[in-house]
């Protein structure tokens, strides 16, 4: 079998969109070594370059010529005789050869349909047709949450059964178990606290992290952020120098992917208010590294932390507040929901998506 994809992301994104496509090619590539996988792009960049280099990974320049995305990349997987393309962000090509092949897209979120006042008028117009195309193109839609396949169904009218839902793993890099010399090299390289509660995401409105910093005001309880600074955080920063607490939350940018893994590994708290996710990697990321997970009981969230997460309303710091105090200041519950977090996110581990990504497309060539 030969299955081509949309490197796009792959090479492009350094994180979401490109996380997921690199994850996904790399674990179907290591685990079902007997099949060609085929990246096609306009160029290759260094990301990916290690999952590129397996052999049984290659890379194909799309076409030269404007729109060549949209109108030369499906075409060149067919001139290549793959049997499946994978849009892996939405998307498919608009032009196709008669020559048969299946198509399959992944769809993360519909955040700009269920959030419009977070995009211009021009981008969710942009975005819906893009996806409402893709949906009526492709023979199967991935759906990486039980929300989001709600959200397809609801939004792009989409019949269940062209639906099948296949969760995100993450980064290898998480679920490995880093020295202590490391941990305590980023501990010092960083200058974290003894003791300190986590958030990891872009710094935006939709991630909430004002709520955290309500919750943490009149505590002692320091606070890492990590994440890509937005308008919003000037918001963010107002409320801070208002109520003195600078000192209290630390921000950083620009962390590797392994010293992300050990600063969450040496965090007591993951705490993830987010207003609505398409599925929340942060979540698996935290429960993998056997940090206990503080997020909110909306959209997809409960699917991804499980049953042992700490459940609160986003939108009530005073909630938020008694969660964080409790958990802070209760050592044997914290290690409780850590090992049973542990034990929950096993269902997200590289073989068992891999094994359910591989059935979905054996599925599509026996109809």
């Amino acid at each position: 079998m030969k299955i081509s994809y949309d490197g796009k992301r792959f090479f492009n994104n350094s994180s979401g969109l490109g996380n997921y496509s690199r994850d996904l090619v790399r674990i179907v590539a290591t685990y079902f070594p007997e099949n060609d996988y085929v990246l096609i792009n306009e160029n290759q960049t260094e990301k990916g370059k290690e999952i590129v280099a397996l052999p049984q990974v290659s890379f194909v320049e799309t076409s030269k010529g404007s729109w060549s995305r949209q109108l030369k990349m499906g075409k060149d997987a067919q001139l290549i005789n793959a049997d499946i393309f994978h849009g892996l962000s939405g998307e498919l090509p608009l032009i196709w050869k008669e020559s048969p092949i299946k198509k399959i897209v992944t769809i993360h979120d519909l955040i700009f349909m269920r959030f419009p006042q977070y995009y211009s008028f021009f981008d969710r117009k942009i975005h819906f047709w893009k996806f409402k195309k893709a949906v009526e193109q492709a023979d199967l839609i991935i759906a990486i949450s039980d929300q989001t396949k709600r959200d397809i169904i609801q939004y792009l009218k989409v019949p269940e059964e062209k639906i099948r839902v296949i969760y995100q793993g993450c980064h290898h890099a998480f679920k490995e178990n880093q020295s202590e010399e490391f941990l305590t090299s980023t501990k010092e390289k960083y200058n974290l606290p003894k003791r300190f509660i986590l958030n990891v995401g872009t710094i935006e409105e939709r991630k909430n992290l004002l709520n955290i910093v309500k919750a943490i005001n009149g505590t002692k309880i320091p606070l890492v952020v990590i994440g890509k600074k937005t308008k919003y955080f000037n918001k963010v920063k107002k409320y801070l120098v208002k109520n003195k607490l600078e000192n209290q939350v630390q921000f950083l940018e620009n962390v590797s992917i392994e010293e992300l893994a050990a600063i969450y590994k040496l965090a007591d708290l993951f705490v993830y208010p987010s207003l609505f996710e398409g599925f929340g990697i942060p979540v698996i990321e935290a429960l993998f590294s056997e940090t206990p997970v503080i997020t909110s009981n909306v959209s997809c969230l409960p699917e991804a932390g499980g049953p042992d997460a700490a459940y609160i309303d986003p939108t009530n710091f005073e909630d938020i507040k008694a969660k964080i105090s409790f958990l802070w200041n209760n050592e044997s519950e914290r290690k409780r929901r850590a090992r049973k977090g542990v034990q929950f996110v096993q269902k997200f581990k590289d073989e068992s998506i891999a094994k359910e990504m591989m059935n979905a497309y054996q599925s599509l060539l026996k109809n």
